[in-house]
């Protein structure tokens, strides 16, 4: 149970999202629609999807 992950898709564009909504998306390592990371459940990664949690889809691995 320590290395939990979390498969995280984006699923709309960040073109009409707030410069900072953008550059979480890109901190994240998604670039274009449909691209995938796997990123480890831990509380910053939370954070960054509380924020943009409206662009991503998000499940558990």
């Amino acid at each position: 149970m320590a290395d939990k992950k979390l498969k995280i898709t984006l699923v709309k564009s960040t073109i009409g999202a707030v410069p900072k909504n953008r550059e979480i998306v890109k901190s994240m390592g998604l670039r274009k629609i449909g691209s995938s990371v796997v990123l480890p459940d831990n509380d910053a990664t939370k954070g960054q999807i509380r924020l943009v949690g409206h662009l991503l889809k998000v499940e558990e691995v």
